[in-house]
């Protein structure tokens, strides 16, 4: 006869599982940190372009390979890393160099998450009727919906990053979709990043303090307004398109 009752150490079938705060936790740190470090990073934008200048040779590849570590487990934020790498490479080889290094990071905080988080998130999905419905929508359709669906969520501006890493992993999405999908998303915001910092570079700014100083205030407003419509126009077209397919 055989022993049908419940082991000891097993978890029971609820929504919650043994791993469920670790994986709250790690959540909250790849939204905290990201954000503490990256405005401490931005005041560091002259020091850190003019090593890279200072290092032809290692410059590019140790830009990524650092931008891979930092955004993978959720220590820096892109744009600051953006805004470093535009101001030291120009706007097309700093587009390109970034999105090298997103890349790398979503694969490694992709992995690292499904590693630490196990069956966590999806005992959370499976007790939400919505969250379940969601998690259907991005991973159990065609790969062609699961790509349009994390592209429309990789847009807005204000998605972070790490945090999108660790609930792609934890959630079981695909991986091939995912990567396609962050390598075209993340083009916009990196591109206008990496040319916004280009172009304050051009002006002989040592670093943002130096521009502040070098320019009219009027000059920074007409940007920074620029800046934020910009990112206004792609959150709204984000936004329309996640409504249009359901997840608004």
């Amino acid at each position: 006869m055989s022993d049908t009752s419940p082991r000891p150490n097993a978890a029971p079938n609820t929504g919650r599982s043994a791993r469920t705060p670790w994986l709250v936790a790690l959540a909250a740190a790849w939204i905290i940190t990201p954000i503490v470090l990256g405005f401490t990073l931005l005041t560091q934008v002259g020091p850190a372009s003019d090593w890279l200048r200072a290092h032809p040779d290692i410059a590019v590849a140790t830009c990524i390979a650092l931008l891979a570590f930092t955004t993978g487990f959720g220590l820096l934020p892109p744009y600051v890393q953006s805004i470093i790498a535009g101001w030291a490479f120009g706007a097309t080889m700093g587009t390109a160099a970034v999105l090298v290094g997103l890349l790398g990071g979503a694969t490694i905080g992709f992995f690292v998450a499904r590693a630490l988080s196990g069956d966590a998130l999806m005992r959370l999905i499976a007790a939400n009727p919505r969250a379940k419905a969601i998690h259907h929508a991005l991973v159990e359709a065609k790969q062609q919906r699961t790509f349009l669906l994390i592209l429309l969520l990789r847009l807005p501006p204000n998605s972070p990053f790490a945090l999108f890493n660790l609930a792609m992993g934890a959630a079981r999405v695909r991986f091939g979709p995912m990567i396609a999908a962050t390598a075209i998303g993340m083009l916009p915001r990196t591109a206008f990043l990496c040319s916004a910092a280009a172009a304050a570079a051009a002006t002989g700014a040592h670093d943002i303090q130096d521009l502040v100083r070098r320019q009219s205030w009027s000059w920074l407003i007409v940007g920074v307004a620029s800046f934020i419509a910009a990112l206004f126009i792609i959150r709204a077209i984000a936004v329309r398109a996640l409504r249009a397919a359901g997840l608004g």
